[in-house]
């Protein structure tokens, strides 16, 4: 199953599209255009971290937990602020957000303003799912981070802990389209492409 078709099951593509103006299918086709950046950041920043998935998951913690996707599926407006600590943390720069955005633009004919828009609201969904995955996985024995690798592993498509290295992962081919050299992280691979290099 595709990232874009959880998040539709959860209702979280039906809150940002109903928050933005926009049609369900623009929401898809933005959030498949931006995920495999957000989930390429999360993987670099789990391999920033001197505890790995441990470290990260603290840091979610820190940032919201579960409650940053709560906020995006609740009725009323989403604070962007901690959608944007998110991307802060994952990214180190607005000018990787704006690149990011404007990539996607690029590749979907969406308006940028509308995708910088929808970039920290994806970044609060994904930041909750993966911190919600951990907390379910918090009882049981972990191996190589339990919930949070595997969901990381499978998203990407190479496996923090064990997950498939099918290619692309959850996003049906995209981060593997988009991973120019293979090293499992698409986002270096975007900054490149608008010659900017990856601290």
């Amino acid at each position: 199953m595709q990232l874009t078709d959880i998040l539709s099951q959860m209702g979280g593509l039906q809150a940002i599209a109903r928050e933005l103006g926009v049609s369900e299918s623009q929401a898809a086709s933005g959030a498949e255009a931006l995920l495999p950046a957000i989930l390429g950041g999360f993987k670099k920043q789990t391999q920033s971290q001197p505890s790995g998935l441990d470290g990260l998951g603290g840091l979610l913690g820190q940032l919201g937990g579960g409650g940053l996707l709560d906020q995006v599926l609740a009725p009323q407006p989403t604070d962007l602020n901690p959608g944007n600590e998110v991307l802060g943390q994952i990214f180190g720069s607005r000018d990787v957000s704006r690149a990011v955005a404007q990539n996607a633009s690029v590749r979907t004919g969406l308006d940028t303003t509308l995708l910088k828009k929808m970039l920290p609201m994806l970044a609060m969904v994904v930041a909750g799912m993966m911190a919600k995955q951990q907390g379910g996985a918090a009882e049981q024995p972990s191996q190589g981070g339990g919930g949070l690798g595997d969901l990381l592993g499978s998203l990407l498509g190479g496996g923090q802990a064990g997950g498939s290295a099918s290619a692309g992962g959850g996003l049906g081919g995209l981060a593997s389209m988009l991973d120019l050299n293979r090293d499992g992280n698409p986002l270096d691979d975007i900054l490149k492409m608008i010659g900017k290099g990856v601290r």
